[in-house]
């Protein structure tokens, strides 16, 4: 049996033992990327730009067109001749990666350069008095052979007319309505409810007016084309003269932006061809500019909605994520401050 002292002194020893506490192991090697994370870090982006560097020189100075034309011939007559050996046993072989298809400017159009719409920053919405005046080159330019089908005059008010003025331009046109009490149809005049009127009664009269070629309905067009609103702004004020080598059959008329080149439509942006209500001048580059805002708000018209949502989205979300950090840190703190300690019973020497 231990002695009184003995095991008072044994007691204590094991409860200084007994205490549990974190312990953090200092690395003492080298990891394969470094000691330590700034280290680490360190190695990543020296390998980042030793990789862009080589990998400039390697496509600018080694693997060019020039070097590597008899590898392409030399690969591409080998494909040939294995085909052509594959075919005597009847067998058709497809051999993947020997068939470059290039891009065709001729054939898919012009890349039309990027220009910096307001509407474009996170922080911004549409320009609604552009989104007015583009209306009215609408109106008065573009309506003559484009429908919107989709855009009804009550989706103007609050965003470029009031409601008065909505039901005004309503009221300039006649629908046909009914039957009245007798069965017959009738013509009214327009309510906010209509959509914008038809250039064309159907298809076939639309393609008989403008030489076989169908006017797109304007409803989504910035939408269904690629580029957008760079699309739609370099085509209105692209047209010129072909190139040399070019030829464009009559009825068509040439533009770079367009796929293919020769379109059917005829340049109808011009200086001073609509006079705006609010004195902005009204030369070519200023018409485009706003009929291409009106129709990208046509195509997306809870573009500024959605803005204000993500906005307030993102702020909730940060005064949440704060909460969350708070709160963790508040029921975890009991937890990891705590240090358990074995306190052995006493009991009587025997």
């Amino acid at each position: 049996m231990l002695s009184k002292v003995a095991y008072t002194t044994t007691a204590r020893a094991f409860r200084a033992s007994s205490t549990f506490r974190p312990v953090r192991f200092a690395s003492t090697q080298a990891g394969p990327f470094g000691a330590n994370r700034k280290a680490a870090m360190m190695w990543f982006t020296k390998a980042a730009a030793a990789s862009a560097i080589v990998g400039y020189g390697i496509s600018n100075y080694v693997l060019t067109d020039d070097r590597m034309a008899p590898v392409y011939k030399a690969v591409s007559e080998a494909s040939t001749e294995l085909k052509k050996k594959a075919k005597e046993f009847g067998i058709e072989l497809e051999i993947p990666f020997t068939v470059a298809h290039a891009f065709s400017t001729a054939d898919h159009g012009l890349h039309p350069p990027h220009y910096p719409w307001d509407h474009y920053s996170p922080w911004k919405s549409y320009d609604h008095a552009s989104i007015r005046r583009g209306f009215q080159v609408y109106k008065e330019v573009c309506s003559a052979c484009h429908s919107m089908d989709y855009i009804y005059y009550r989706n103007l008010v609050g965003v470029s007319h009031t409601e008065a003025e909505a039901k005004a331009l309503a009221a300039e046109y006649e629908y046909e309505d009914g039957p009245d009490d007798s069965g017959q149809m009738f013509m009214r005049p327009g309510k906010l409810t209509d959509a914008m009127p038809k250039p064309y009664p159907n298809e076939e009269a639309a393609r008989a007016a403008n030489g076989g070629a169908y006017p797109p309905d304007l409803s989504c067009i910035v939408r269904a084309r690629h580029g957008e609103e760079d699309y739609i702004f370099a085509l209105l004020l692209g047209y010129c003269d072909p190139p040399a080598g070019v030829n464009i059959r009559e009825g068509l008329h040439y533009n770079p932006y367009f796929p293919g080149g020769a379109i059917a439509m005829a340049r109808s942006i011009f200086d001073e061809v609509v006079d705006y209500e609010d004195g902005t001048p009204n030369n070519a580059s200023q018409l485009a500019k706003d009929v291409t805002t009106f129709l990208s708000w046509a195509s997306y018209p809870e573009h500024d909605e959605r803005k204000k949502m993500g906005l307030k989205t993102l702020a909730i979300s940060a005064m949440l994520l704060g909460l969350s950090v708070w709160w963790k840190r508040f029921k975890w703190s009991y937890v990891k401050s705590k240090k358990i300690v074995y306190r052995p019973g006493k009991f009587d020497e025997v």
